[in-house]
């Protein structure tokens, strides 16, 4: 006794198909070559292993940082002093980067404040604009 339909209708000239007609255009089996490629999962994953979107080479040495823009800083002394997470000595106003979080100072924004900042890193821009004000940065390690 057949044990499923594919060894019942081995030896049989359409197999189960039908005419000899049916199951003969490209149709049947989903297209010629790559022909939707996009919407065929089996097709697309199995047997022809291809994915959409970007390919390529990835780095695996990717560094980020916690960011700030030295404008936002400078808006939010006010509040930080009031805080007491930083302290101001006459006119200029001492913060250590690390206690908000953050790693790296970019030189986005407008500086007001006379600043004397430590953090693992500052950005050219921000350095510049620091001094420009007679403030200073010192980079924690």
């Amino acid at each position: 006794m057949p044990v499923n339909k594919r060894s019942k209708f081995r030896g049989t000239r359409t197999c189960g198909g039908g005419t000899h007609k049916n199951r003969r255009g490209a149709g049947n089996r989903g297209g010629r070559g790559a022909a939707g490629w996009r919407d065929h999962n089996f097709t697309r994953w199995y047997l022809l292993g291809k994915t959409e979107g970007k390919h390529g080479f990835v780095s695996k040495i990717s560094v980020t940082y916690e960011v700030l823009d030295i404008g936002d800083l400078d808006q939010m002394i006010p509040d930080l002093v009031a805080r007491g997470i930083a302290t101001q000595n006459g006119d200029v106003i001492t913060l250590d980067a690390a206690q908000i979080g953050v790693e790296k100072i970019l030189g986005g924004g407008k500086v007001t404040h006379k600043l004397a900042i430590t953090a693992e890193n500052f950005s050219g821009r921000a350095v510049a604009k620091i001094e420009e004000l007679g403030g200073t940065t010192q980079t924690s390690e």
